[in-house]
């Protein structure tokens, strides 16, 4: 069923216009995806609605489980970068520190 939500504004709060490192999962301890964005409620917005055919789309990973607000959008590239090279274990535990439950943390955004 196709969603019809409207899609974030681009203005406004600081979550938006923040860089930002995120992890998406399909479900607890499913399939994970790690990005970066300079506007996290609209990206995750994109991903939660398949906007961007891709990764995110095909496996159905739109829960955003993790997020890290960053200074400068370089920051916050390293920082992805950092992640992306860590092992899954590792992805878990990072996750789980701060949300145990694997909630959609897209409400705090919105």
């Amino acid at each position: 069923m196709p969603s019809f939500r409207r899609k974030p504004e681009s203005r406004g709060t600081t979550v938006n216009k923040q860089p930002a490192v995120y992890i998406l999962a399909s479900k607890k301890n499913g399939t994970l995806y790690t990005g970066v964005t300079s506007a996290l409620a609209k990206r995750i917005w994109e991903h939660k609605n398949n906007v961007v055919e891709g990764f995110t789309k095909r496996y159905g990973v739109h829960q955003l489980v993790w997020y890290e607000l960053h200074e400068t959008l370089e920051s916050a590239i390293r920082r992805e970068k950092q992640i992306k090279g860590r092992k899954r274990k590792w992805k878990l535990e990072l996750i789980e520190s701060v949300n145990a439950n694997w909630q959609d943390l897209y409400h705090l955004l919105t």
